[in-house]
C-alpha cells in the first residue's frame, strides 16, 4: 500500500533543546531624579550603571527628568532614555524637578524584568509605585543623605536635625517597598540601620573603570599644560563646589602649605560656592594659587588626575566618593576628612584629618607634597586599594541581584 505524500506543513518541526532556546536579554528599567547632563555623583553613577549594563548585553531603559523641560525619549550610549516633563526648582532655579505623574503606561510599554531605582524622590517614588502595581520586582540603591539637601532647601541650622528625621522617615516608607536594597559601602548600610531602617541592606561598591583610571608615566607638566596649570606641586579636588564639600577648608589650608613649599590647588567642578571661594582665595592672598577648572568632561578626567600630586576630599557627606576612588586608581595619595565613608578609602595610602581642622589638613598636604618617596609609596597603595572596586564586579553582582528577585 502506497504511503500518502507528506507536504512540508505535515512535517513536525525539529525538536529544539531547551538549552538552545533563544533567551532574550534582561530588560532593566532604571529610575533616577538626576542623570547627565546633570553633574553630581548620583547622576554619574546612574549613567555608568546604565551604560555598563547595556555593554554587557542587557536591554536598559532609564526614566529621569528632562533637562530642558519637555518630555522626550532617545537612545543614548546604548540606553533608551525616557525623559519626563520637568520644571525649574523654586528654591534652586538652576536645578529642575520632574512634574509628578503616574508612570503605569510607560512601565507597561517597557515591560521590564526589574526596576532598579536610584532614589526615592519624585521619579523614584512614581516608578516604585508603578512597578508595584505592575508586579515588577524592585531593586533600590540609596545615595541619599539629608546633608546633601539642606543647602538646596535652605533649611536653617536649628531645624536640620528635625528635618533630617522627617527625611529619613520618608525614605524608609518608600524604600520599604523594594525587594532588595543596596548602598555603596558597609558604613552607608550601617547608617540606614542607625536611622531606624529595619530592612537588610547589601553593600555594593559603585565601582570604577580601572582600564581608564590608572597611573600615567608621562611627566605631570604635560597634563598640567592641558588645563593651563602652572607646573608646580598640585592638590586636586573633584566634585560639586557646594556647601557640604567644605572646600573652604582646602583653600584656607593653602597659605600654610605655601609657608613650606611651592604649591597650588586645582578645583574641578561647578557649584553655587564658586564666587565665595574666589573671594576667600583673594582675601587670604592665594587668589593666584587656586585654579577653577570648571566642568571637565568625563573623557578628560584621567588627564585631570594625571595633573595632580595629591587628591584632597574635605567633604563630610560622602557615602563612597567615586571621585576619590578614581583618584586612587590613578595612583594619587589621598588626604580626606575623617567623616562618613571616606575613612574606608584611606588605609596606608594617605591621611585623614578631622573636619574643620585646617592646620591638620595643611600639615598632611605639606607632608605629601614635599616627600617624593612618601608620595610614590602612598600612590602605589592607593592603586592597590582601588583594584578591589572594579566596576565589572559591581555590574555582575547587580545582574545576580536582578535574577534573584525574579525567581
Amino acid at each position: 500500500m502506497a504511503m500518502p505524500l507528506r507536504t512540508p506543513h505535515d512535517v513536525p518541526p525539529p525538536a529544539v533543546s531547551p538549552s538552545r532556546a533563544p533567551v532574550r536579554p534582561r530588560r532593566i528599567l532604571i529610575s533616577s531624579d538626576t542623570y547627565p547632563p546633570d553633574v553630581n555623583g548620583a547622576a554619574y553613577f546612574t549613567h555608568r550603571l546604565a551604560t555598563g549594563l547595556a555593554a554587557r548585553g542587557n536591554e536598559v531603559h532609564v526614566i529621569c527628568q528632562s533637562d530642558t523641560g519637555p518630555a522626550a525619549a532617545d537612545v543614548v550610549d546604548g540606553v533608551v532614555v525616557h525623559r519626563l516633563r520637568s520644571a525649574p526648582l523654586l528654591v534652586h532655579p538652576t536645578m529642575r524637578v520632574s512634574v509628578p505623574a503616574r508612570l503605569d503606561r510607560l512601565v507597561a510599554s517597557i515591560a521590564p524584568d526589574v526596576l532598579h531605582t536610584q532614589g526615592h524622590f519624585v521619579v523614584g517614588r512614581a516608578a516604585i509605585a508603578a512597578a508595584r502595581r505592575a508586579g515588577v520586582p524592585i531593586v533600590a540603591t540609596n545615595h541619599f543623605m539629608p546633608d546633601n539637601l539642606f543647602q538646596f532647601g535652605h533649611i536653617p541650622e536649628r531645624l536640620r536635625r528635625q528635618a533630617g528625621r522627617l527625611a529619613w522617615r520618608d525614605f524608609s516608607r518608600v524604600y520599604g517597598r523594594a525587594d532588595h536594597i543596596t548602598t555603596p559601602t558597609p558604613l552607608a548600610a550601617r547608617l540606614l540601620a542607625d536611622q531606624g531602617f529595619t530592612r537588610a541592606v547589601e553593600p555594593v561598591s559603585c565601582g570604577i573603570d580601572l582600564s581608564r583610571f590608572h597611573p600615567h608615566s608621562e611627566p605631570k607638566a604635560w597634563a598640567r599644560k592641558l588645563f593651563d596649570l602652572p607646573d608646580r606641586p598640585t592638590a586636586l579636588f573633584v566634585g560639586r563646589l557646594d556647601e557640604e564639600k567644605r572646600i573652604t577648608e582646602l583653600v584656607r589650608a593653602l597659605p600654610m602649605v605655601l609657608n613650606v613649599t611651592d604649591a597650588q590647588v586645582a578645583l574641578v567642578g561647578t557649584g553655587n560656592q564658586r564666587a565665595e571661594l574666589e573671594r576667600l582665595a583673594r582675601r587670604i592672598g592665594v587668589g593666584d594659587r587656586v585654579f577653577f577648572l570648571g566642568f571637565v568632561p568625563d573623557e578628560s578626567m584621567p588627564q585631570a588626575f594625571a595633573a595632580a600630586d595629591v587628591f584632597a576630599m574635605p567633604g563630610i557627606a560622602e557615602l563612597q566618593s567615586i571621585a576619590t576612588l578614581e583618584a586612587m586608581a590613578s595612583g594619587l595619595p589621598v588626604v580626606a576628612a575623617d567623616a562618613m565613608a571616606l575613612p574606608h578609602l584611606v588605609d596606608g595610602n594617605g591621611y585623614l584629618f578631622q573636619p574643620g581642622d585646617v592646620v591638620g589638613l595643611s600639615r598632611h598636604l605639606t607632608a605629601v607634597l614635599t616627600d617624593d618617596d612618601l608620595r610614590a609609596r602612598l600612590g602605589r597603595a592607593s592603586r592597590e586599594l582601588a583594584l578591589t572596586h572594579d566596576d565589572q564586579s559591581s555590574l555582575a553582582r547587580f545582574e545576580q541581584i536582578y535574577d534573584e528577585v525574579n525567581r
